[in-house]
């Protein structure tokens, strides 16, 4: 009883403190700018909301391509917001996994291409791979987080992350923590590295994953997102921070399903799988504190986590597959379908994944699933390939919840929808 007592009295002292700082804390004006096509005018406004509410709390970009069209390009806040630098049109940040549905993209043109088939071994393409129990996993496997490689047994160090010869004789070396193809288990940073040798051993040229995305997406389109952010761009990279106790809290009090964190949180203090998959690389950390405002690391091409843009950027790209500018239809056609939606055993949920997507829930205007992924702190990237839909959003203040639990994002989406459905159901009476 005395140990619940003190327990609770600690937690009341962390809130009112927490409390206190945000009292405390700098206030600077709202900065809003960007455009939005006619009609989108609610979104506009919950996007201004965000920040009058004290739910953005640093910095953000929405925007919204529908079939070739950009139909909203917002950006407001702050890139960093103890300096009282504002976030501007060419403003960059991390947006987290949402690298991996771009890497993913990656994959789908070489596929397309005939460099590779997604039911084919890995070790077709990449011989080396084949040994410790590896021998059968395919590439859809691999993307799909089936290939038992959530977290390796090796520790990764800044020089061992730098070096993709020496990430690969690891990958090789490596005995899957679970039989591949038997279950999903999400692959947070050892997806990137996984991909980066896929695509290093079936481009014809050799081409990192990086140097692909560069050479045949986002130089010819000049599209400002990268895995592998040239130095000389860092004065754009907005800072990253962290939540507080209070706010993470106050997610909690709009949406409870946001608790879910806490039980994370009782993860990550633990050996479990989820601390392994998220505790190696140690030095990359985006919880309770953050050290990826290291501009050393912004140069790394990690192609699960380190991707590096703005909301324009990320749906532009979607846009771009949407309009088959990259992909032909017989691909869109594929991606539409998932691969697996069991329970994932890193995260222990089920989260429906397959071609280096997830796949998540809308029952909207007609669309089951979103094609794309969520990032950590609430990054996001979307399409609806049904409706030729693209939408992204990245913002530099992490949040807690994520994709429809994350509040900021949330309503926004729902805005969206609105006036597509809208715009469907004037089409169809006019048919």
């Amino acid at each position: 009883m005395g140990a619940a007592k003190v327990s609770l009295f600690s937690l009341a002292a962390v809130l009112a403190v927490s409390v206190l700082l945000e009292l405390l804390h700098t206030k600077h004006p709202v900065h809003i700018d960007g455009t939005v096509e006619e009609g989108f005018e609610r979104v506009k406004e919950l996007f201004v909301k965000n920040f009058e509410d004290g739910w953005e709390r640093d910095g953000a970009s929405l925007a919204v391509f529908i079939n070739g069209t950009k139909v909203v390009d917002l950006w407001g806040g702050y890139a960093d917001l103890q300096a009282a630098r504002k976030w501007k049109q060419d403003t960059v940040s991390i947006t987290f996994s949402t690298t991996k549905a771009v890497a993913a993209i990656c994959v789908a043109m070489l596929a397309e291409r005939g460099r590779l088939r997604y039911d084919e071994l890995v070790s077709t393409y990449w011989p080396g791979f084949a040994k410790h129990g590896k021998e059968n996993i395919t590439i859809q496997m691999a993307l799909s987080h089936e290939a038992g490689l959530g977290y390796l047994d090796t520790p990764i160090t800044e020089e061992i992350a730098a070096d993709h010869n020496k990430i690969r004789e690891i990958l090789e070396n490596e005995w899957p923590k679970w039989e591949p193809g038997r279950k999903n288990g999400y692959h947070p940073f050892t997806f990137g590295w996984i991909v980066d040798q896929i695509v290093r051993h079936v481009d014809e040229k050799h081409r990192s994953i990086g140097q692909f995305l560069r050479e045949e997406i986002t130089g010819p389109h000049h599209i400002d997102y990268h895995i592998g952010l040239p130095l000389e761009e860092e004065y754009r990279v907005a800072r990253v921070t962290v939540p507080s106790m209070w706010e993470r809290f106050a997610e909690v009090l709009h949406d409870w399903r946001v608790s879910w964190y806490f039980l994370a949180l009782w993860k990550l203090a633990r050996d479990t799988p989820l601390s392994r998959a998220v505790n190696n690389p140690s030095w990359l950390k985006a919880v309770d504190s953050c050290t990826l405002n290291n501009p050393e690391y912004h140069q790394l091409e990690q192609a699960a986590a380190l991707g590096i843009g703005n909301a324009r950027s990320l749906a532009t790209i979607f846009d771009l597959m949407n309009t088959q500018k990259l992909i032909g239809e017989q691909m869109l056609d594929r991606l539409q379908h998932h691969y697996n939606n069991d329970t994932d055993v890193i995260f222990d949920d089920k989260i429906a994944k397959g071609h280096g997507f997830f796949y998540l829930p809308l029952h909207r205007a007609g669309t089951e699933f979103l094609v794309g992924h969520t990032g950590h702190g609430c990054q996001q990237v979307v399409s609806d390939l049904k409706n030729k839909v693209s939408i992204a959003y990245v913002s530099n203040g992490l949040k807690t919840g994520l994709y429809d639990l994350c509040r900021t994002y949330s309503r926004l989406q729902d805005s969206i929808y609105d006036v597509i459905e809208s715009r469907l159901e004037t089409s169809q009476r006019i048919l």
